[in-house]
């Protein structure tokens, strides 16, 4: 059988904007915070090229007004620019209206800086489940041709373990592209990255992407965060032993397990996976 090409996806944030963090640090204080983007994009874009893989970049606004040339080094190159938000905040945080507010902002920032359309987006902390639905009329509303704001998981802080597992359409006029999961003895394993990729042994990951690709036949959606590659970026003083653990652990193993899941399998860009071939 022919090799699947999978689907990969950073979301481009900096360390000091994460979720897990933001008890810690105060959105007033990231203007203060010493950046660290820059540098791992340009790991993440040779990486890139050196493989011949093509990716999607789900930036956040709030990047993208401070790193212009970041956001035309990702067209340049190849790949697919998409939105991330703009001040990455939870969907579950927020009401209609400031939702919509910040993804159209998003988009406007993107495709000004760019020149490109922008046609996928991407929720903070995949944070759309059964309570805010509407989030999906608000995507498209905004212009947006694509969501991959779904992980069919149980997790603590996101989830939506009923959701289909592969891609699907929640309204008539948008196509919601989840992050990957295994089906494994009735149960949905994490098979499409973020933490899951750095605790656990590559190996896991590995065998359960060919799961996806061998039993399924179906394309993975695999995403991580420039962040992680970044063992030396600054440790956050008063964090929790659980966030501590879940944000620093294997930052050291990040590139090289890159290397490797990059050799292992065919990448290219969610909108040349998904929406181009969509009939």
């Amino acid at each position: 059988m022919p090799e699947i090409a999978n689907a990969l996806s950073i979301d481009v944030e900096d360390y000091f904007q994460v979720s897990a963090l933001a008890p810690y640090i105060p959105r007033s204080d990231w203007e203060r915070m010493p950046c660290r983007v820059e540098r791992n994009m340009e790991i993440i874009l040779a990486l890139l090229a050196e493989s011949g893989a093509q990716a999607t970049f789900f930036v956040l606004g709030w990047i993208a007004e401070r790193y212009p040339a970041l956001v035309k080094r990702i067209l340049a190159d190849g790949h697919e620019l998409a939105s991330h938000g703009y001040a990455h905040e939870r969907v579950t945080r927020q009401g209609r209206g400031d939702f919509y507010q910040d993804i159209c902002k998003a988009k406007l920032v993107l495709e000004d800086i760019s020149g490109a359309e922008v046609r996928g987006y991407r929720a903070p902390s995949f944070s759309i489940g059964h309570s805010n639905l509407w989030a999906f009329d608000c995507i498209a509303e905004a212009g947006y041709r694509y969501s991959s704001s779904v992980y069919p998981i149980h997790h603590d802080h996101y989830g939506m373990p009923d959701a289909p597992r592969f891609s699907f359409r929640p309204i008539a006029d948008l196509l919601e592209i989840p992050v990957t999961t295994a089906r494994v003895l009735m149960a949905n394993l994490p098979a499409g990255g973020g933490g899951y990729f750095r605790l656990l042994p590559y190996a896991v990951s590995k065998a359960l992407i060919r799961r996806v690709n061998e039993v399924d036949r179906r394309a993975a959606v695999f995403y991580f965060h420039p962040w992680e590659l970044d063992a030396e970026q600054p440790r956050i003083p008063g964090t929790s032993l659980k966030t501590r653990f879940r944000h620093y652990h294997n930052l050291e193993r990040v590139q090289s397990r890159l290397r490797s899941l990059l050799r292992d399998f065919s990448w290219r860009r969610i909108d040349r996976t998904f929406i181009d071939t969509a009939a």
